[in-house]
């Protein structure tokens, strides 16, 4: 039996406008199912489903070997098709950055959900709202005024915040520093508040994004590993019960040390697509990276040795800011041109050296880009075309907001 659906307005995922669709007619991304990527409308976001899942099993195979939860980080993709293959379909133990992320996931039956940000005052009220919604929904603190405003929601039918207490592992970002005495202060004073649970120890490791190869990544991985662990005995040494430790990045996780066994959880996201940036630190080969942007040439400037592409900045991100030898991206099978710059809509490419032969780019002819960033550029798209063998097999659509 044919989809029927009522007419509606309906944002078309492939053209970029509102398009009325009438009673069983489907959006241009609905009906790509087993065309060539070849064919899709540009600049699109293609996503190597066998890739993906490869990706998810090496990382969810060795964690379990090393007797530690995997709870992966939704912020790369933020699909519902892509959390299944990271959580082997078990909708449980996720990691979000944004509350509109928790709700989606919560409105999709998952569970146990880390909402892994320091707690928004103004969000506090739609937090307890999920609190009481689901078996497990944990916030994050890294100061006092932030547990006053959990005190100033109490929860219903007798239940608890789960609260983890972010601690700042020499990563300089959010967190409460390792050794400082507030540490120790805030994590007591969680413990000791009436409707309030410590329930674990959060440190994130983004300072292994500084790295370049293995062994710089395991010198940061074994220092996050480290600092945690020790701020855990200090814990027990007070007597405060905490039952949790995680530490996680995806450079860290793809090279775990062996103290990384005494955690009890691991939180990477970025791995299940891996980017330019991840093979240039070390965490994976290029080859191992899934995801890519189309674009097509629609303009040559012999005068200045150029050609013109129609993904700009608002199909791939600025986030390299043009530090690659290759410029904003990687442009798969041509290490000899460069992505020079982007407006919002187009892309300038040049030859890194030497006159471009514009008989192999004909106008319409179509440059793969592999982004710098897997997460800010598939930020950029409305829908992924997920792909195997070069056929598109299905179209994923992300959440957004905050």
């Amino acid at each position: 039996m044919p989809l029927q659906i009522s007419a509606y307005r309906l944002w078309n995922l492939s053209h970029g406008d509102f398009t009325q669709v009438s009673r069983g007619h489907l959006p241009f991304s609905c009906t790509m199912a087993g065309k060539s990527i070849q064919d899709l409308l540009t600049p699109a976001f293609i996503v190597d489903l066998e890739k993906v899942k490869k990706n998810a099993h090496v990382m969810l195979d060795r964690f379990q070997k090393l007797g530690v939860q995997l709870r992966p980080h939704m912020k790369t993709h933020k699909t519902l098709e892509c959390a299944d293959i990271m959580t082997a379909g078990t909708r449980r133990c996720i990691v979000v950055s944004t509350l509109a992320e928790a709700f989606f996931y919560a409105d999709h039956g998952f569970d146990d959900i880390l909402y892994a940000y320091p707690l928004p005052f103004d969000k506090v009220v739609r937090c307890a709202e999920l609190s009481e919604r689901l078996s497990l929904f944990h916030v994050l603190v890294d100061c006092s005024a932030a547990l006053e405003e959990l005190k100033k929601q109490p929860l219903t039918r007798g239940k608890n915040w789960h609260v983890w207490l972010k601690l700042d592992c020499d990563n300089g970002r959010a967190g409460v520093p390792h050794s400082a005495p507030a540490a120790l202060h805030l994590a007591k004073a969680i413990s000791e508040t009436p409707g309030v649970e410590l329930t674990g120890i959060y440190a994130h490791c983004g300072n292994t994004y500084g790295c370049s190869g293995e062994e710089q990544i395991k010198a940061v991985a074994q220092d996050t590993t480290t600092f945690t662990l020790q701020f855990m005995d200090k814990l027990k040494a007070n007597g405060i019960h905490c039952s949790k430790s995680s530490i996680g990045s995806t450079p860290s996780c793809s090279h775990p040390v062996p103290d990384m066994a005494l955690l009890s959880e691991v939180h990477p996201g970025n791995y299940v697509f891996y980017d330019v940036q991840q093979s240039m630190i070390g965490s994976c080969k290029l080859e191992d990276v899934a995801v890519r942007v189309l674009t097509r040439v629609i303009g040559h400037y012999p005068h200045r040795n150029q050609l013109l592409v129609d993904c700009g900045w608002t199909g791939l991100s600025l986030d390299s800011g043009g530090r690659l030898p290759t410029g904003y991206a990687v442009i798969e099978g041509h290490p000899d041109l460069k992505l020079l710059s982007m407006t919002q809509e187009h892309g300038r490419v040049e030859a890194i050296s030497g006159r471009l032969d514009y008989e192999k780019f004909p106008l319409g002819s179509l440059l793969t880009l592999i982004p710098y960033h897997a997460c800010a550029t598939a930020a950029m798209h409305p829908v992924y075309f997920i792909h195997t063998d070069g056929v598109v097999v299905d179209t994923w659509t992300p959440t957004r907001g905050w």
